[in-house]
């Protein structure tokens, strides 16, 4: 059974028509009229949210997306059930899997929703891990389009740590079929066995440690916090500031470039005002196409 579920786990496991097909479902759902929610599609159906970290945009738009398809949703936290308290992933999706038809899971190890989808006999959606974010690329793919027309072919520069959120975008730059420049400290470069499954895969895709280089002629530049849940301010700020994205750096893209974060944002550091609050920021419709991009999500996986 677990063979024919339409899980969302990463975005190199599904393939690219696929992924254009959620895309297209989100697209059509952020055109529907959301006052429509009693009758739409997800009438009936239940969706599970477990957090084992922190969120504000992830929860607030994945349960308003349910709700809007005319679906149901219940929240979990770490310290309101057994997950993780003794009981074993694999049991608890056993359980969950009787009550709901989805499980979305924000979690720290990639282990944990591997698990959970291995035993569970509904869809997961990874709502985020320490390894990836597809989600979040899906709004970014989603936002870039509806600015600019077709991503394909195009170039997104990345400057800062090359974290989960940039292991997702070296993902999406291979299934999407766009060019990625990373800039990244050395010590802080993407995953080496997501490198080099880009590469295999025929990614056009470079790696610096100069974000000018980077970002130059590009039409889409992006960062991300330097600090995330789990690490010191103190071991990175250091480290990170040749890489804050300044109104210099976007100077070197091309004039139209797009400036993207997928927040909370810590201003002055990875970003200053004058740039996430400038002409080139579509940080704001990054934010809102989450809730439509994982309504396109979640209509796939219960399809």
């Amino acid at each position: 059974m677990a063979n024919a579920l339409k899980h969302f786990l990463d975005l190199d496991v599904i393939d690219k028509a696929t992924l254009r097909e959620i895309l297209d479902l989100g697209a059509a759902s952020k055109e529907a009229d959301p006052s429509s929610r009693g009758d739409g599609p997800m009438v009936g159906k239940t969706l599970a949210m477990m957090f084992e970290k922190p969120s504000t945009r992830t929860r607030v738009s994945f349960e308003i997306g349910m709700r809007q398809l005319g679906g149901e949703v219940i929240v979990l936290s770490q310290n309101e059930t057994q997950f993780g308290h003794g009981e074993t992933i694999a049991d608890t999706a056993r359980v969950l899997s009787r009550f709901v038809d989805v499980i979305m899971l924000r979690t720290d190890d990639p282990q944990k929703l591997a698990d959970l989808a291995e035993h569970a006999t509904v869809p997961v959606i990874n709502g985020l891990t320490d390894l990836s974010h597809p989600c979040q690329l899906m709004a970014d793919v989603m936002t870039f389009e509806q600015h600019r027309g077709p991503i394909a072919g195009r170039t997104v520069a990345y400057s800062g740590d090359g974290n989960n959120v940039v292991n997702s975008l070296i993902h999406a730059a291979t299934q999407f079929d766009f060019s990625l420049r990373l800039a990244c400290p050395d010590s802080l470069r993407p995953d080496p066995a997501i490198l080099r499954w880009a590469i295999e895969s025929g990614a056009d895709l470079t790696v610096t440690d100069d974000t000018l280089v980077a970002v130059e002629k590009a039409d889409c530049v992006v960062t991300d916090t330097w600090v995330s849940m789990h690490n010191k301010a103190e071991d990175r700020v250091q480290l990170l500031t040749p890489y804050r994205v300044t109104e210099e750096v976007m100077g070197h893209a091309k004039d139209d470039a797009l400036f993207m974060h997928c927040l909370p944002a810590h201003r002055g550091d990875e970003v200053v005002d004058e740039v996430i609050d400038g002409r080139w920021s579509v940080v704001w419709d990054e934010a809102e196409n989450r809730l439509h991009a994982q309504k396109g999500i979640l209509q796939w996986c219960l399809s």
